[in-house]
């Protein structure tokens, strides 16, 4: 698949790709687009009933099938708010990424990072409600005793005083300032006390707070809002700066860098930028749009997001004035980005293994695979995540495997992660524990995919069948699409792979033994019970797992093994 694309009218769309005497392609095209015409054998086509139906189907199309020819944009998350309901006696605020239409509901955001951290500092400054199942006691609890809360759960407290508690935080929601003084204030004193831990998770919280809007003096003083997307290049980077303006002021920003390619359009950039910040979500804000370029498809653009927003939606390129001094300030921090990947690149690595590799992804993101068994028991597998020059950890997972031999069992968890690339989108590059029969495994399941990831395959040298290691250190191979490549064992690019390696391998083994011990906990529990071991296998052959078996049914187990031992096991599990 080259290209997912929409029109008002198809046969215009394609005659302006092609000029049909002689047969060839429309030479006013860019030539991005003249390489895919070349390339392409077949249009396919589907009707719908409106422009709007067609930009969504556009964007859902482009999000499964990861075209070669259009823009992919990792950043399509949802960014969290926070809300108070004033409809509670005695309200909170709390964090929403799920908006609902209710008039007594207030929100304030979107926070592309550190709203958690403004909650949590809001709690520990206000005598509000602390936790949603305070109001459910009768009594007045720690909180309350540290006075960090009125304790309306036990005394009658006055909705003005109470109301002025909601107010402070209010204050601290729309003033940043205000919020990250009273911060200091509280680090500072417990340095002097000594508590240090206490003071450097304060000094934390204020450098994610800090870090969770570009530094403005802007300031409307009126009550704007603004969504703001700018898109900046150089010869190999892109930047999307996202600021957000409520009430006048700056509360939050966010960035996202792509790597330049053969398909790149700054006009179709920022029109995915737009698409997929709105796309799946109510909005609390009808915020008017500004931009630096306009986006690919305007008018549709537009359209789409007047009929979510049920009022009128334009996108405005401001030229002159306080809005163009929001366009300018995004594009100043797009330029500072892109000199920081600049700097970084020259001494970075990940061009080293591109070139060596013939990669055509520079990998910045990277998923690595392993699994871990013993002799076919507790067979799971793991994937560990290299993104932006650090082990990204939060995106680590581990999965349970069926099959029983290691080809099975790595087929299994590919296919796994690849159904799951249109929740959480392919990285650049598949790092496999495994030779090149795996290799070519990786690559099928990635063509099957529709994605577009490179895959490389690590192995150590076998001598007799037995992994063969001189003076200490294993002799591995790297497998690519076009052939093996050995090198020496003190070439960074090397150690750089085996480091990924061995990362997925450590987590891979560390949750074989935790599954491994609990499933023999259970089994030696059993075998205290009078299961043997053979009617735990039978067990084990039937349903599984051990989870299986304690949530089966008695009749279900009494037809594997008999009602006495269905009695036995089932109050074991009580």
């Amino acid at each position: 698949l080259l290209y997912v694309g929409k029109a008002k009218k198809l046969s215009n769309r394609v005659k302006s790709y092609f000029n049909f005497n002689p047969f060839r392609a429309n030479k006013n095209l860019s030539l991005r687009i003249k390489k895919m015409i070349n390339e392409a054998v077949d249009i396919e086509y589907i009707v719908v009933s409106s422009e709007h139906d067609a930009l969504l189907l556009e964007n859902s199309l482009i999000k499964q099938l990861h075209p070669k020819y259009n823009i992919l944009l990792r950043d399509d998350k949802t960014y969290p708010y926070i809300y108070i309901d004033y409809t509670a006696k005695y309200p909170r605020f709390d964090i929403t990424r799920k908006i609902l239409k209710d008039k007594n509901i207030k929100y304030f955001g979107p926070y592309a990072s550190g709203a958690r951290d403004i909650l949590d500092s809001i709690y520990e400054l206000t005598k509000l409600v602390q936790k949603k199942s305070c109001l459910n006691g009768k009594k007045a609890c720690l909180f309350y005793q540290i006075n960090r809360c009125l304790a309306p759960c036990e005394f009658d407290v006055d909705k003005n005083t109470y109301q002025k508690e909601i107010d402070k935080a209010l204050e601290f929601i729309k003033n940043k300032k205000l919020l990250l003084k009273e911060l200091q204030k509280k680090m500072e004193f417990y340095s002097e006390d000594l508590r240090f831990e206490e003071a450097m998770e304060i000094r934390d919280r204020i450098e994610r707070i800090n870090n969770s809007s570009i530094k403005s003096d802007i300031d409307f003083a009126s009550k704007e809002n603004y969504d703001i997307f700018v898109v900046k290049e150089n010869t190999k980077k892109a930047a999307i700066i996202k600021i957000f303006m409520r009430e006048g002021r700056i509360i939050s920003s966010s960035s996202e860098v792509i790597n330049k390619k053969e398909n790149f359009d700054k006009n179709e950039l920022l029109q995915r930028a737009i698409l997929n910040f709105y796309a799946h979500k109510e909005f609390v804000y009808k915020a008017d749009i500004l931009t630096n370029t306009e986006p690919e498809d305007k008018e549709y653009l537009e359209d789409y997001l007047t009929k979510e927003f049920k009022r009128k939606t334009t996108i405005t390129i401001p030229k002159r004035g306080a809005k163009k001094q929001l366009i300018d300030l995004a594009l100043l921090n797009a330029d500072e980005i892109l000199k920081k990947e600049q700097n970084k690149n020259k001494t970075d690595i990940l061009y080293d293994i591109k070139e060596l590799f013939r990669l055509e992804n520079t990998p910045n993101r990277i998923e690595i695979f392993d699994n871990s068994h013993m002799m076919g028991e507790a067979c799971v597998g793991a994937m560990v995540v290299w993104n932006d020059g650090v082990f990204e950890k939060e995106s680590y997972r581990h999965y349970h495997l069926d099959a029983k031999d290691e080809y099975h069992q790595m087929k299994e968890l590919l296919t796994k992660r690849a159904k799951g690339f249109d929740k959480n989108s392919p990285p650049d590059l598949w790092v496999i524990d495994g030779g090149k029969t795996l290799l070519t495994l990786a690559e099928d399941i990635i063509k099957s995919s529709g994605a577009n990831v490179d895959v490389i395959s690590i192995a150590k040298e076998k001598v007799d069948a037995k992994a063969h290691r001189a003076k200490g250190r294993a002799k591995d191979i790297l497998h690519v699409a076009f052939g093996e490549i050995r090198l020496k064992d003190s070439d960074k690019r090397l150690q750089f792979i085996q480091k990924l390696r061995d990362e997925a391998h450590r987590f891979a083994i560390t949750f074989h033994k935790k599954t491994k011990l609990k499933k023999d906990k259970e089994m030696e529990l059993l075998k205290i019970k009078g299961i043997g071991e053979a009617k735990i296998k039978k067990l084990l052959n039937v349903f599984g797992t051990f989870e299986n078996i304690k949530n089966a049914d008695f009749e279900q187990i009494s037809e594997v093994l008999n009602k006495k031992d269905a009695k036995i096991i089932k109050n074991f599990y009580i």
